[in-house]
């Protein structure tokens, strides 16, 4: 499981103090020993999309190699020769997963039994016979209360009239009661199904509750130190899956052979949402907490703050300014709104309220993004200008750099987005939860593949997530969805709205820097 490296690196090749796993480059022996565990992969390992890690560690007697280890579980597998076990006691949840799991499977399969019912299916075309002929008998009633309005204005008997309307109320009465008999019966059984299903739901949910908090109990993790703390000691509630990435896996087994951690690396192996061979930064929902603590003891440097870097003063240089609004060109690696967590204040909408008093921006770009943006300098014009991006009224250009050649020229993608819970800020394609975002592109030039990009929605990484996903070609230098570089490659280059005040319009380009 200890794989040495041959030959053995050198003082000057290992880093002076363990690497921040989330860092956006790994160390490059890290890098390295993440490239040896890809290449020894068959070609069949991970098709879908998994992330692998390797733990540079120094061992007892000096010599230092690296641990491999999978995210969750491979092909179905807990414990895979060559690969770390998992963080948890595999022998303690063993001894009651299997069966709790089994009891679950039982309660969900008297569910789709209860919701399969045919009392369901049977009720449901009960209804729709009698809204049909209850439809029926409107229209009828409609067009006798037609026929009695003009039989009155022409002088026909009103007691006559009367009673015929006193028979069409009769009716539906009648009928309303010839419904609510046959219902019965049937409306009651389903009653008895969903009252059923939803006492099982309780039961399943509760004996969930109960089974993960167990599981989350097999957990026991160490730091450098010898000092253990729960899973459950770690996060409010702990999200599924915590505990189960590669960090967390190699951490604990490097401990438990009294291994030195010196540098790690994930790297992402098959299809997916990511680009294969690459390497990312440990995911800060789940592992954050976890590597907080496991790493304790170690000399460990500070994970990176992105948005803190020092920007020159005099930015964002104004492009266009009036009365009521102005845009900016935003640079690269300044906030475009103070972060939430009020440890960052530096930020376009920090510095434009020094210059403008009460200035507010009305959208945003990503702090990796250079470009236009439009800044309302009071509250009726920001309004404005907010219900213009609603109407989707304003437009806008991007110009990137793709890594990666499109084989189309031009075209449209429409892929949904949400938020990556476990991973904040990334972004997730989910056809079933996303929120719609569509983007028209085409390519200006190849080698390297320089795009426009026209977002006709304002999805957070809409774009990035795009070109990653939609094109199979991300932006070049994205940290979170292709390869890190000196920068992203990504630029607001023309902005056109109208005017909200002189009902002119206006059209301002910007030039890439690259």
């Amino acid at each position: 499981m200890f794989a040495a490296f041959e030959p053995q690196p050198s003082l000057a090749d290992l880093p002076t103090r363990m690497p921040s796993p989330f860092a956006t480059e790994p160390h490059p022996l890290a890098r390295r020993a993440a490239d040896e565990i890809v290449r020894a992969l068959p070609a069949h390992a991970a098709a879908e999309g998994k992330m692998f890690g390797a733990l540079v560690v120094r061992a007892p007697d000096g010599r230092v190699g690296y641990l491999r280890a999978f995210s969750g579980m491979l092909d179905g597998a807990w414990l895979v020769d060559g690969f770390v076990p998992p963080a948890f006691d595999l022998a303690a949840r063993d001894a009651f997963w299997p069966a709790g799991e089994a009891e679950l499977a039982v309660l969900a399969a008297r569910e789709a039994e209860l919701a399969a019912d045919a009392a369901h299916r049977a009720l449901a075309e009960l209804r729709a016979r009698h809204t049909a002929a209850l439809d029926e008998l409107r229209d009828a009633h409609r067009q006798r209360r037609a026929a009695r309005h003009a039989a009155r204005d022409a002088g026909g008997d009103d007691h006559a009239l009367a009673q015929q309307s006193r028979g069409d109320t009769a009716e539906r009465r009648r009928l309303d009661a010839a419904h609510a008999e046959e219902l019965a019966g049937l409306a009651a059984r389903v009653a008895e199904l969903d009252a059923e299903a939803r006492a099982i739901a309780a039961r399943r949910a509760a004996r969930s509750r109960e089974l993960l908090a167990a599981i989350h109990a097999t957990y026991e993790l160490r730091d450098a130190r010898g000092q253990r703390r729960a899973l459950a000691e770690l996060f409010d509630a702990p999200p599924g899956g915590a505990g189960d990435c590669a960090a967390p896996k190699l951490l604990a087994h490097a401990y438990r052979l009294g291994l030195v951690p010196i540098a790690l690396a994930e790297v992402w192996v098959g299809g997916g949402p990511r680009i294969a061979g690459a390497c990312y930064p440990a995911c800060r929902g789940k592992c954050g907490p976890i590597l907080a603590h496991m790493l304790g003891g170690l000399d460990v440097a500070p994970p990176p703050v992105f948005g803190a870097d020092a920007i020159d003063p005099d930015e964002p240089r104004v492009v266009f300014e009036d009365a009521w609004l102005a845009v900016v060109a935003k640079p690269v690696g300044l906030l475009s709104v103070p972060g939430r967590s009020g440890a960052l204040r530096d930020s376009v909408a920090t510095r434009l309220r020094a210059r403008f008093g009460d200035a507010r921006v009305v959208h945003r770009l990503d702090l990796d993004t250079s470009g236009l943006m439009l800044v309302a300098k009071d509250a009726a014009t920001h309004a404005a200008l907010q219900r213009d991006f609603a109407r989707r009224a304003i437009d806008k250009r991007y110009v990137a750099i793709l890594d990666g050649a499109p084989a189309a020229d031009a075209g449209a993608i429409e892929l949904a987005l949400r938020v990556d819970l476990d991973d904040r800020p990334r972004q997730l394609v989910d056809p079933v939860h996303g929120r719609a975002a569509h983007t028209e592109w085409r390519v200006v030039s190849r080698a390297p593949t320089r795009v426009e990009l026209v977002p006709r929605t304002g999805r957070t990484h809409q774009l990035r997530v795009h070109c990653a996903v939609g094109l199979g070609a991300p932006i070049a230098g994205d940290r979170l969805y292709g390869r890190a570089g000196d920068r992203l490659m990504l630029h607001a280059e023309a902005l056109a709205f109208m005017h909200p005040h002189t009902g002119k319009r206006v059209e301002l380009v910007w030039p890439a820097p690259f």
